[in-house]
C-alpha cells in the first residue's frame, strides 16, 4: 500500500538537475531514497524576491510506502509544507439522455470552441466546428503576408482563423480562475499530449509560444475529425434561426441553412458583425468594462535587469506585472505582457488599426513589451445600448489607421508627453511584425485616459528604473483587451437567456479573459451539453 503527499516549498538551485529533485524530496521528508515509490512535479516557480538568493521553488506529489506514509502522517502534523494529495481528476462527464437529432454546431475554433469541441467529440456527438478564418496553416501565410505588405484580408487575420485570437499572442496559459475541478490540469494535459513541452503542466506561467502553438492546434484538429467532429474553414455564420424559443439553425456564408439544435457560440471578442446580428435576432447583451491603450516596448535586458540582477543572463527572460490607481480613480495596468517578443499589427477591418503582442517559444527577442492600459466604462462610451463599447472600439482603431496611413503609428514616450512626432529610435531598437511609422498619438485618447495612461508610467518609473524613461517605444492602439459585451445566458443550464439550445462562450460571449479561462469556459458548456443530450 501507498500513500501520497503533496509537499511544497521545496527549495532547488537555478541549475538543478532531476537527481537534485529526488535529493531535495527525501531530504524535506526526512526519508531515504527506497522510501519514495515515485514523485510529479506539480508548481515550479522562480522565487526572486531576493536579488542575492534566486532559487526554484518546488511543488510535487511524492508517493511513498507504507511505512514511511506512516511516518510521514505524523510529520504533516507539524509541517504545513506536508499534506496529503487530494488530486483533482478532472472527467468528462458520461453522456446524457436525449438523443440528438442533428450534430451539435460550434462557431469558432478559438480556445472555448477548441475544447467544447474536444469533449463533444470524446463524448462520440461528432460537433460540426464553423470557422469564419483559414485553417492553421493557410492563416500562417496570409498573416506573413500581411506583415510584409499591409494587405488586410477580413477574414482571416490575427483576429480570425483557426486558433483565434490567441495563436499570434503568445500562447500565454497563465490565468487568475481558480481550479477546483481539475479542468484547467486537464488543458494542461491535453496541450502537453499534442505538441507542447510537458513543463506547462507545472510551471508556474506556462506558455506555449506563437510557433509551437499552431503545431498544437493542428494536431487537435486531426483528433477531432477522428473521432468524427468536422471542420468547416472560411465559413461564417451570417444568420441565426429562432423558432418558439429554441435554436433551428444557422446560416453560414449568406445562402447556405445547417440545421441544429445544439450551438456553442464562441465567436471571439472581434466578431462585431455577428454581436450586431445576435441583438437584432432578440439575445440579451449588455455593455462589458474593459481596458484600452498602447503597447510599451522595453530592451529585455532592462526588464530581466531589474527583476534578477546580476544573474539576469543565467534565468529566462523576465516578465512583470503593474497596476496603478490614477488621481481620476482609472485603473492603469500592464496586459499581455510579452518577453523577448514582438509588437503586432492585428487588425482585422479595413480602414481600421490595433496592435497586440506575442512571442515565440524562445522568447529570444531583444525586446519586452506588454500593454499598459486605462479602464474604460459607460460614461466614455456613446450611448447605453450593448454595442456602444463596440462603437468605441471603432472610433480609436480608425483614428489609430489614419495616424500613420494604415501603418502601426509609434512614437517615443518622451515625444508622446511633449506631444510631438518622434523622428528616430534612441537607445530602444523597435520589434514589429508589420509595417509602422512614426505618428503623433498624443491626442488618441480623451484628457482623462490620456492622463491616467502617463500617471501610470511615470509611477511604473518610480518602481522600475528605466520604464518611463523618454526613449522607449509606444506603439497603439491596443483596443481589445476583452469583449466589449456580454452574451447573457442562464446561470444553471449556460444557455443564452430566452433562447434554448445557444450556449454563449468564451471571451466573445463576455466569460473568459485569456487562453486558459476561455477553454475552461468552452468544457463547461460541452459538460453540459454531454449531460443533457445522448449520442446522435
Amino acid at each position: 500500500m501507498t500513500r501520497t503527499f503533496r509537499v511544497s516549498q521545496v527549495r532547488l538551485s537555478l541549475k538543478h538537475t532531476d537527481e537534485d529533485i529526488f535529493r531535495a524530496l527525501t531530504k524535506k521528508l526526512s526519508l531515504s531514497e527506497k522510501d519514495i515509490v515515485s514523485y510529479e512535479i506539480l508548481k515550479l516557480s522562480l522565487d526572486a524576491r531576493k536579488k542575492n538568493d534566486i532559487h526554484y521553488s518546488l511543488t510535487a506529489a511524492v508517493t511513498v510506502d507504507e511505512k514511511a506514509g506512516d511516518r510521514l502522517i505524523n510529520a504533516k502534523r507539524k509541517s504545513p509544507d506536508i499534506l496529503l494529495h487530494d488530486e483533482n481528476k478532472y472527467e468528462i462527464p458520461s453522456i446524457g439522455g436525449r438523443a440528438l437529432k442533428e450534430r451539435p454546431v460550434i462557431v469558432g475554433s478559438g480556445p472555448a470552441g477548441l475544447f467544447a469541441a474536444y469533449l463533444l467529440a470524446k463524448r462520440g456527438l461528432k460537433p460540426l466546428i464553423i470557422e469564419r478564418g483559414s485553417d492553421a496553416e493557410r492563416r500562417t501565410e496570409k498573416v506573413e503576408h500581411f506583415f510584409a505588405t499591409n494587405e488586410l484580408d477580413e477574414h482571416t487575420n490575427v483576429q480570425f482563423g483557426e486558433g483565434g485570437a490567441g495563436t499570434f499572442s503568445d500562447g500565454k496559459l497563465n490565468t487568475m480562475v481558480k481550479d477546483p475541478y481539475g479542468r484547467i490540469r486537464f488543458m494542461l494535459e491535453t496541450f502537453a499530449s499534442f505538441g507542447a513541452d510537458e513543463s506547462i503542466t507545472y510551471i508556474n506561467k506556462p506558455h506555449i509560444g506563437t510557433d509551437v502553438l499552431k503545431t498544437i492546434l493542428i494536431n487537435m484538429r486531426h483528433e477531432i475529425e477522428n473521432l468524427g467532429g468536422t471542420y468547416r474553414f472560411d465559413t461564417a455564420m451570417t444568420d441565426i434561426r429562432i423558432e418558439d424559443g429554441h435554436v433551428t439553425g444557422i446560416t453560414v456564408n449568406e445562402n447556405e441553412e445547417i440545421p441544429c439544435e445544439v450551438l456553442v457560440l464562441a465567436p471571439g471578442h472581434s466578431a462585431r458583425d455577428t454581436f450586431g446580428m445576435l441583438l437584432k435576432r432578440g439575445f440579451v447583451m449588455s455593455q462589458k468594462e474593459f481596458a484600452v491603450g498602447l503597447r510599451v516596448e522595453h530592451p529585455q535586458e532592462l526588464v530581466s535587469r531589474h527583476q534578477y540582477g546580476d544573474k539576469w543572463d543565467e534565468l529566462p527572460p523576465a516578465d512583470y506585472k503593474v497596476t496603478y490607481r490614477a488621481s481620476n480613480g482609472r485603473g492603469v495596468y500592464s496586459f499581455c505582457m510579452c518577453p523577448g517578443g514582438y509588437v503586432v499589427n492585428s487588425s482585422s477591418e479595413k480602414g481600421l488599426l490595433l496592435v497586440n503582442g506575442m512571442s515565440y517559444h524562445a522568447r529570444d527577442g531583444i525586446n519586452a513589451n506588454s500593454a499598459i492600459i486605462v479602464t474604460v466604462g459607460k460614461d466614455d462610451f456613446d450611448g447605453n445600448d450593448a454595442l456602444a463599447g463596440v462603437r468605441y472600439q471603432e472610433g480609436l482603431e480608425r483614428k489609430a489607421y489614419k495616424l500613420a496611413n494604415g501603418k502601426i503609428p509609434v512614437q517615443l514616450y518622451g515625444d508622446y508627453k511633449a506631444g510631438k512626432l518622434s523622428s528616430e529610435f534612441k537607445s530602444v531598437k523597435p520589434a514589429f511584425k508589420g509595417q509602422y511609422a512614426f505618428a503623433d498619438m498624443s491626442n488618441l485618447f480623451s484628457r482623462n485616459v490620456n492622463s491616467a495612461f502617463i500617471e501610470g508610467m511615470e509611477a511604473f518609473g518610480r518602481k522600475m528604473e528605466g520604464f518611463n524613461m523618454p526613449d522607449v517605444i509606444l506603439a497603439g492602439v491596443e483596443s481589445r483587451t476583452s469583449s466589449p459585451v456580454r452574451i447573457e445566458r442562464e446561470k444553471e443550464s449556460l444557455e443564452a437567456l430566452k433562447i434554448a439550445g445557444v450556449y454563449p462562450s468564451g471571451e466573445g460571449a463576455g466569460y473568459a479573459g485569456g487562453i486558459t479561462s476561455a477553454a475552461v469556459d468552452g468544457m463547461k458548456v460541452a459538460e453540459k451539453i454531454i449531460e443533457k443530450y445522448g449520442r446522435l
